[in-house]
């Protein structure tokens, strides 16, 4: 099955994408191509929306893992979102993603987001 990506949104600091299919040693590749061309210097925030990914393998880890990496070294953050349960099992199992990465859905993230920036306004002021 092939993996389709969709881009939900973006703005020069975030890149949310919903992956449709199945993330493994076959389509692995096409995230990996889509993420050199999508992330721009300016990303910061990289979100993943897995409400239809049926399947990951470990080359899909594997670009999860490649993109964590890229993100932290400019400071930015990757997160998952609306894991399938199948997925959420094997994230568990291999301790894919810190827990403070995974969220039920984007309302949860949200609110964590809006959290962390309300905080770093109360240290500046």
């Amino acid at each position: 099955m092939a993996l389709q990506i969709l881009v939900e949104n973006i703005n020069p600091s975030t890149l949310s994408l919903a992956l449709d299919g199945q993330l493994d040693s076959l389509t692995a590749n096409d995230l990996e191509k889509y993420l050199l061309t999508g992330l721009t210097q300016d990303t910061l925030t990289l979100i993943f929306n897995l409400q239809n990914l049926s399947f990951v393998s470990s080359a899909g880890l594997r670009i999860f893992a490649k993109a964590r990496k890229t993100l932290k070294l400019r400071d930015g953050k990757v997160f998952f979102t609306n894991l399938t349960p199948q997925v959420k099992k094997v994230f568990d199992i291999v301790k894919a993603v810190p827990i403070s990465e995974v969220f039920a859905n984007a309302e949860e993230l949200d609110a964590y987001l809006a959290v962390m920036q309300s905080e770093v306004e109360e240290e500046s002021d």
